[in-house]
């Protein structure tokens, strides 16, 4: 079970390209964790950044300030709502995971409408967790845009794309993840500052 302190800030669950399956642990997160809360598409198969912005955006607007979590393709959605006058309310990110978009398109053909990687600095805390061995995201590509959006990263190791090919189900070391983001933004007082 997340542990979560005692404020009750809204998580929402960002999935990548076609949702995130039963098993996934972004599945076993919206179990866990009574107070997360999964940003439904209507088109996991072949997402368009605009309908997807959109929809976070409505989503953000209704409930008000959140945290994120996010894989795969939902990490570059965070990324790219840094332009969003709606970023204010993300008070933090933790990206699991993260896509390098040409990767991703040479993988599935045809199916991303995602425009180009998000290179600006986040304007909200984040924590990025990759591994040595994502077909996804190349390493130097993962170094790359983490500097590029001045986020931290922790590394897994041979952790795959962290999903559950890889042996991701249930992960618990997710929830202590953002338990540390969560005291970050709030020893910093002012998280729309905090890198």
């Amino acid at each position: 079970m997340p542990q979560r302190g005692n404020q009750m800030t809204l998580t929402l669950i960002l999935p990548g390209l076609n949702g995130s399956d039963d098993g996934h642990w972004q599945r076993f997160w919206l179990k866990d964790d009574a107070n997360s809360r999964l940003v439904e598409q209507d088109d996991w198969k072949s997402p368009r950044i605009e309908t997807w912005t959109k929809r976070l955006e409505e989503v953000l607007a209704q409930e008000g300030p959140a945290y994120i979590v996010a894989h795969s393709l939902g990490c570059l959605l965070a990324a790219k709502c840094a332009d969003s006058p709606f970023a204010r309310l993300i008070k933090g990110a933790l990206l699991v995971a993260p896509c390098d978009l040409s990767t991703t398109e040479n993988l599935h053909p045809g199916a991303i409408h995602f425009g180009r990687m998000p290179t600006r600095t986040l304007p909200f805390p984040t924590i990025t967790v990759g591994s040595l061995n994502d077909i996804y995201m190349p390493l130097e590509s993962l170094s790359l845009y983490c500097r590029l959006w001045r986020t931290p990263v922790k590394n897994l190791g041979q952790a795959g794309h962290i999903n559950i090919e890889s042996g991701f189900g249930r992960w618990t070391g997710g929830y202590g993840l953002l338990s540390l983001l969560e005291k970050k933004v709030k020893a910093q007082g002012n998280p729309g500052k905090f890198h």
